[in-house]
């Protein structure tokens, strides 16, 4: 699996509260969701993100509440990936659970930046700034998690494979 975009870059404690501020939470409809994605700390995100962009950060990104909506609002707006430093705990297993991949990589957080463009190879972990030509390391997820992610998450791989 791999992903390929331009970088939308933040800083370090992006919490769920900008990712989908809590007065868009009475929907469920990931479209609606999506159209306020990252809108108070970035009101032009929703705009200018096209399918394939990638989004990097500092660290724990996805801090704050335990909101699913957040890591939903990302997907549905068509980021096929995002990297930091490190991910809150919460975020990072909601990211998995609805198929949004999430790699965190200290030295592409810190290097790669804003309008920069990248590409991701989810099995290997090899993070490329196509802009600067520089390659970076990742951990890549184990197989099963990469079959979860595949099937857009844990509710469509019980439903693929139970």
């Amino acid at each position: 699996m791999k992903a390929e975009g331009t970088v939308f870059r933040y800083g370090d404690n992006v919490d769920t509260d900008v990712i989908i501020p809590a007065r868009y939470l009475n929907t469920s409809d990931k479209k609606e969701l999506a159209s306020h994605c990252m809108e108070d700390i970035d009101s032009s995100f929703v705009r200018n993100v096209k399918s394939g962009d990638i989004i990097v950060a500092g660290k724990n990104f996805g801090c704050g509440s335990s909101r699913e909506h957040a890591p939903i609002a990302i997907k549905e707006s068509g980021v096929s990936c995002v990297i930091a430093t490190t991910f809150a705990r919460i975020f990072f297993r909601n990211s998995i659970n609805i198929g949004l991949p999430i790699l965190e990589c200290p030295e592409a957080s810190r290097e790669i930046q804003a309008g920069d463009k990248v590409s991701v190879d989810f099995s290997t972990g090899e993070i490329v700034d196509e802009t600067t030509g520089k390659a970076y390391k990742a951990e890549p997820f184990p197989p099963f998690m990469q079959s979860l992610i595949a099937a857009g998450g844990l509710v469509p791989y019980i439903k693929e494979n139970y």
